[in-house]
Order: C-alpha cells, then sequence, then structure tokens
C-alpha cells in the first residue's frame, strides 16, 4: 500500500511513518520542513518531497507522481495563540491548503482521503478550531462529489508531552523552580499517547465509507 502524508514531519505524522514502513508500506512526507525531513533520510520505503500544501500545481503533481493509494492529510497551522493574530495564515493553510489536498486527491483518483482534524473542531471557539471545523466540511463536500475517493475526516486530542502541550511546559518550569500555571482549575483535559493517536487515524482511515467525522 501507498500512503501519501502532508505534514508528515509533525509529532503524529512522524509516528504514522514509523509505523506505516515497519508495516512494509511505501510512504510519501510532503511537507515544508527540511530540517526535519532530513532526520527521516535513513527510514526505508520513504520518498520526501519538500513543498506547502498552499501550492495546489505542487500537491497535483507530487500526488501524480507517487500515485498513492491513501492520503492522510496532517498538515496544519496548529498554535492556537498565534492563529489568534494571524488569522489569515490560518485561513490560507488550514481552510485553502485542505481544498487543494482534497482536489488533488480527487483529480489523481485517490482510493481514501483522510483529514486529520482536531477536538477543538467541536463547537469552536477559536480560529483554529473553527478553521478545522470548514476544512472538515471541505472534506465532506468532496466526498459528496466524488464518485471514486472516499473522503473523511478524523478528530483527535491531546497527545501527551506532544510539543506545544502543557507537560513539556510544566516540566520546563519546575526544571527553572518556577510555579506551575493553571488557567483554570475547573478545566478537564483528555490525554492519550502518540501511539494511541497512530491507532485512531489508521482506524478511521479503514473504516470509512464516505463523508464521516469520526
Amino acid at each position: 500500500m501507498k500512503y501519501f502524508i502532508t505534514g508528515g514531519t509533525g509529532s503524529l505524522g512522524k509516528a504514522l511513518v514509523r509505523r506505516l514502513t515497519s508495516l512494509e508500506h511505501e510512504v510519501l512526507v510532503y511537507s515544508r520542513d527540511e530540517g526535519k525531513q532530513a532526520s527521516l533520510s535513513n527510514i526505508k520505503n520513504l520518498t520526501r518531497v519538500i513543498g506547502d500544501i498552499r501550492d495546489y500545481d505542487k500537491v497535483c503533481v507530487a500526488m501524480k507522481r507517487f500515485s498513492p493509494d491513501i492520503v492522510i492529510h496532517a498538515a496544519a497551522l496548529k498554535r492556537i495563540e498565534d492563529m489568534e493574530f494571524y488569522p489569515d495564515e490560518c485561513i490560507k493553510t488550514n481552510i485553502q491548503g485542505t481544498e487543494n489536498v482534497a482536489k488533488a486527491a480527487l483529480f489523481n483518483e485517490v482510493n481514501r482521503c483522510i483529514l486529520v482534524s482536531t477536538d477543538k473542531a467541536c463547537q469552536p471557539v477559536n480560529v483554529y478550531g473553527s478553521s478545522k471545523f470548514i476544512a472538515e466540511r471541505v472534506f465532506t463536500n468532496h466526498d459528496f462529489n466524488s464518485s471514486n475517493t472516499i473522503f473523511a475526516s478524523v478528530r483527535y486530542g491531546n497527545v501527551i508531552a506532544s510539543r506545544g502541550s502543557f507537560i513539556p511546559l510544566w516540566f520546563s518550569l519546575l526544571a527553572n523552580n518556577e510555579t506551575i500555571k493553571v488557567t483554570s482549575t475547573e478545566m478537564t483535559r483528555f490525554l492519550f499517547t502518540l501511539e494511541d493517536a497512530v491507532d485512531t487515524v489508521l482506524a478511521a482511515t479503514a473504516a470509512a465509507e464516505g463523508g464521516e467525522v469520526f
């Protein structure tokens, strides 16, 4: 099986790459971070393409040359506070970039195209969550208009110790003898491991029949 992963150099993307290549699948990583791509250079069955999902032509050409069976779209801008100050950039990547990936998958008659979304898309209260909510609708709409490609979305939550999460922040504060900061003691966070996140995305990929949000 051949997998095309956008954002394949992020925390989830790299975990997907490790899992899929260990199972002897062929994987293409499409990302704009050349430094992180270089760290994947010794992985067997891996092809790397430097590119931005904002560039439809580049996405489409890369997809056409690789001819994937499955596209997993994990590329996104994700820092909540930054997206509040730069909503225009959030729109370009999370919405327009998602549209580009979906159009390229449709054009190249990919079997399945799965959007990695977020629990923050449920009743969104910020720019990031809103952008992913719209991205989900983009995929659902493409599925409605597709006769060959299955489009679906999967929301996952807070991965323990992932980049930007509160656990590394707390460790950093403790290491510097600073007080742990809690925004609200009434807040509940549901956490799972990176391997759980990979399981969730791959289970949704296998179960999708078209248009779902898992």
